[in-house]
């Protein structure tokens, strides 16, 4: 049996539930990297990651290089002797940093691969509508998501889950996986399977502005998968308009109802307790949204002190 000495490397939450999974079944951690500290936000107060925060909680050693071909840096990291290092959520490893344990580099990423490859796996596959998912570890190679498989768990997604319910369900699950992993490498039985070739490959592409804005000429159920697939973030959006006033807005819990009407795409109906607003086959009736320089709310909160004309679009 290989006694197992780990660098992780990893930034948002999702990484620091596989690393304290990690840390609390005993493995050696020599040393955890995270991103550089960074001002964030109107204030630009000075954001640091989830993972530095696990990391400085629990008294492991922390390095933050901002660039990871640096000398000192691979010195450093070198100086760790670690014969593993395992990477979530982090970001491109030169081939000198991937390359540099015994044991190799693996990575868990939240999709069936080589479905998903990208920077938001669980987002896009409640976006595409998918009724299944997974985790999967691989040993990284030079490209991104190519690497060879060591193994994969799959998990259902329901019609109703939401990113934020998906993300979790996953942490869960890639702990499980990261563990299986370790134990197949420490006890020299993990085997791989290379990435077989698709024509069908779908991407997990970087989230923005403009692919989180709503399209109101795309059918409902399309609409609603992208709402729930960006709840709770970083939520999709869309304009209210109403009259002279135009609102920047982001809606949360949503349920389409497909039914036939004459309404004009985007028309919103609203009543002192609901708020519906058309698609092609049916509307979408917002449960929760959050206006501009407001707090998310629930939709009958924002009725009580607001109302639309009978001209009011969302565009």
């Amino acid at each position: 049996m290989k006694k197992l000495k780990i660098v992780f490397m990893g930034t948002p939450d999702f990484a620091v539930g596989i690393l304290d999974t990690i840390y609390k079944n005993d493995y050696e951690v020599v040393g955890v990297i995270t991103v550089a500290d960074k001002p964030a936000g109107r204030g630009q107060k000075v954001s640091t990651s989830a993972v530095k925060e696990y990391a400085l909680a629990n008294n492991l050693r922390l390095l933050q290089p901002t660039n990871l071909k640096n000398e000192e840096f691979l010195a450093e990291l070198k100086s760790l002797e670690a014969n593993l290092q395992v990477i979530v959520a982090f970001r491109m490893l030169p081939e000198v940093v991937w390359k540099m344990p015994e044991l190799g580099t693996f990575n868990l990423h939240a999709s069936l691969l080589p479905q998903y490859r990208g920077a938001a796996p669980i987002n896009w596959a409640i976006i595409n509508g998918e009724t299944k998912t997974g985790v999967t570890t691989f040993f990284i190679d030079d490209k991104i998501d190519t690497g060879a498989i060591i193994l994969k768990k799959e998990t259902p997604i329901s019609e109703t889950e939401t990113v934020g319910e998906l993300h979790n369900r996953l942490m869960q699950l890639g702990s499980e996986a990261v563990l299986e992993t370790l134990l197949l490498i420490e006890n020299e039985k993990a085997t791989t399977t290379i990435q077989p070739e698709s024509k069908e490959l779908k991407t997990a592409y970087k989230l923005n502005k403009d692919n989180c804005k709503i399209d109101w000429t795309k059918p409902g159920k399309e609409i609603y998968n992208q709402i729930r697939g960006l709840n709770p973030y970083p939520a999709a959006w869309t304009f209210f308009v109403d009259g002279e006033n135009e609102w920047n807005v982001k809606l949360y819990e949503v349920e389409f109802i497909e039914v036939a009407h004459k309404n004009s795409l985007g028309k919103i109906v609203a009543s002192k307790k609901e708020l519906h607003i058309f698609t092609i086959d049916g509307y979408l009736d917002i449960k929760s949204l959050q206006m501009p320089g407001k707090r998310k709310m629930e939709t009958q909160q924002l009725l009580n002190g607001l109302v639309f004309s009978d001209t009011s679009i969302a565009k």
